[in-house]
């Protein structure tokens, strides 16, 4: 990427209507959609994305079926333990944000581990959204500001204390929606004031390196603004991704095309 810290955020969505079409159980649609996931972050890795963060568990997410919620920790817990040391390999920085009060202690050492072992990773920074609301983080970001200090990067800092986040995490350049729906859902409002935003109906399970890319292709098209005068267009090298995507669908030839 010529912005060396670009931020992507994907709200990873769809799982449950993916497993119910093949007549599957929501559970599976989670594993299934559990192993994407590693594929998604070497791709970024690899395109030189910086900062990666990954709608995993939200707040009111809670109110799903028990045996559902012990699904997704479980997945998480294990991806944890599965993928620290590759992320270690590839000097990746693991970064969990949002609540952890209300995490089980397995999950909250799986935790520990992998933000200590990768700490020293220089590479790309994955953060993971669990327990997280940004409606919330605001909420206690706002309380722990003493009154006279509420400039924006004040208060930036205090919203990354308030959910565990690394310092000087950049703002989202670019958010993706799997899955069809076209919301924020409680995610990363502060952070995503000036974000493009991609919707494509493709659900999470089959969402692959190749739609990344083609996303990163449409925001290339974008121009942002800021509330300012309209300047060039957006221009961002994505050739670390074209190992990973068909011949046909190169980032190269994706520019001013939608994912579908």
């Amino acid at each position: 990427m010529e912005n060396s810290k670009f931020h992507v955020a994907v709200i990873m969505d769809g799982n449950g209507r993916w497993a119910q079409r093949r007549g599957l159980s929501r559970s599976a649609g989670h594993r299934a959609g559990a192993k994407v996931v590693r594929h998604i972050v070497e791709a970024a890795a690899r395109g030189g994305i910086h900062v990666m963060t990954l709608y995993a568990f939200s707040s009111d997410n809670w109110s799903r079926p028990t045996a559902e919620v012990q699904t997704l920790m479980g997945l998480l817990e294990r991806y944890l333990m599965a993928e620290g040391q590759r992320c270690l390999d590839n000097d990746i920085r693991v970064n969990v944000i949002g609540r952890r009060d209300r995490l089980g202690p397995r999950l909250m050492r799986a935790i520990d581990s992998v933000e200590s072992s990768t700490s020293e990773g220089k590479g790309l920074l994955l953060r993971l959204a669990v327990d997280y609301s940004a409606r919330d983080a605001i909420l206690k970001a706002a309380a722990d500001t003493r009154q006279g200090e509420y400039d924006a990067r004040r208060f930036s800092r205090s919203l990354n204390l308030a959910v565990h986040s690394c310092p000087a995490t950049p703002e989202v350049d670019l958010l993706i929606r799997t899955g069809g729906e076209k919301r924020l859902s409680d995610f990363m409002l502060w952070e995503c004031a000036y974000a493009e935003l991609v919707f494509t109906p493709r659900c999470w399970p089959d969402f692959g390196p190749d739609d990344l890319a083609a996303a990163i292709g449409e925001y290339s098209t974008r121009q942002r603004r800021f509330g300012g005068l309209p300047e060039s267009r957006t221009r961002l090298r994505v050739e670390g991704l074209h190992d990973a995507c068909p011949r046909d669908r190169q980032p190269g030839r994706l520019r001013g095309r939608a994912i579908t």
